[in-house]
This record gives structure tokens, C-alpha cells and sequence, in this order.
């Protein structure tokens, strides 16, 4: 049985099978909610990640993009995430699938990390969030780079490409693709 996953963003509460509620986030906070690996994979897939690629996942939760990205590709990949518990989570995982030789997960602030190294950005964090990067991701990527965004667009930037994945009866995921000019 999937699981059944509402973000309301106004007033917002997580619902899942059996009634469980998770609480509230405050103001300024991101929740942690877990990308399906089908959407991982498709984001992956859209950035035409490669070996050589540099991947960093802002708000990187349990580490399974830049994990999926070393396992598929061989990709490196640097995991910002500021819950220490989930930093641990994630480094754990890498050792556990084998590629922590191949990965990094840093405790910090997706606000002030240097992703001039970058060439794929991947990101799930909210339109306010989003909107602070934008002038970030301008300044420090390359042209060639990508950045690609799970459910929430970037406000003043037109995706080049953007994908619809079903997941169940309630709620349809979006990709946004950007690639820096």
C-alpha cells in the first residue's frame, strides 16, 4: 500500500496510512519528507547525471539522492542538511550502500554553503526557500550546470523542462529543470 502523503502548505499537517499526524512545522523551518526513489531516479534521469558530474542535494533529508546518484552513476555528491540526526542517518546509509568513498554529508545551512563546484543542484525545499537560493545558485553555478526541484518551482525562473509523476489518487509530483546560462 502506497503512502499517503498531503503537504497543506497553510496550516500545514502531514497525514499518512492509519490516521498518524506528524506535527507542524514552524516558520522558517523545512519538514524532512522522503522523495519516492521513482521521482529520485526521474530528477536524476532529467539532469542527465553522469560520472563526472558534481551533485549537491540542498536540504539533502536522508541522503537517498545523493546516494542513488553515486550508486547509478558513480556521481559524487556533497548532502547539505542542517538536522544533525538525519546527517547521521545519511552517512550511515552511504556506508551501508557502499559509496561513502564517494560522498559527503555536511551539517549546515543551505543558505550559506559554496555550491560553485556544483554542476546538478538538486533540491525539495519550499517556495520560500527556493526563492532565497535562486540569487545563490545565479552567482556561484557555471553555465552547463543544473538544477533540478522537486514539487516547487523557483520564483523568476522558467524551467526549461518540467515532468508530471502520478503518485496515487491525491497528489501528483512535479519536476522543474533548469539548466544555468
Amino acid at each position: 500500500m502506497k503512502t499517503l502523503r498531503i503537504i497543506a502548505l497553510l496550516g500545514a499537517t502531514l497525514l499518512c496510512p492509519g490516521g498518524c499526524t506528524l506535527p507542524m512545522w514552524t516558520e522558517g523551518e523545512v519538514p524532512f519528507v522522503e522523495t519516492p526513489i521513482e521521482v529520485v531516479d526521474r530528477m536524476l534521469d532529467m539532469a542527465q547525471v553522469k560520472k563526472d558530474d558534481v551533485l549537491y542535494d540542498l536540504g539533502s533529508g536522508d541522503g537517498r539522492i545523493v546516494i542513488r546518484a553515486a550508486k547509478r552513476f558513480g556521481t559524487r555528491g556533497v548532502g547539505i542538511e542542517i538536522d544533525r540526526n538525519l546527517v547521521s542517518r545519511s552517512r550511515a546509509a552511504a556506508a551501508q550502500e557502499g559509496v561513502a568513498d564517494l560522498v559527503e554529508f555536511r551539517r549546515q545551512d543551505a543558505l550559506t554553503v559554496d555550491v560553485s563546484e556544483a554542476t546538478v543542484v538538486t533540491l525539495y525545499l519550499l517556495p520560500e526557500f527556493n526563492a532565497k537560493l535562486r540569487p545563490i545558485l545565479q552567482k556561484q553555478l557555471k553555465p552547463g550546470a543544473r538544477v533540478v526541484s522537486h514539487d516547487f518551482g523557483i520564483e523568476g525562473w522558467k524551467p526549461d523542462r518540467e515532468e508530471k509523476i502520478p503518485d496515487g489518487i491525491l497528489h501528483e509530483h512535479t519536476i522543474y529543470l533548469w539548466k544555468i546560462r
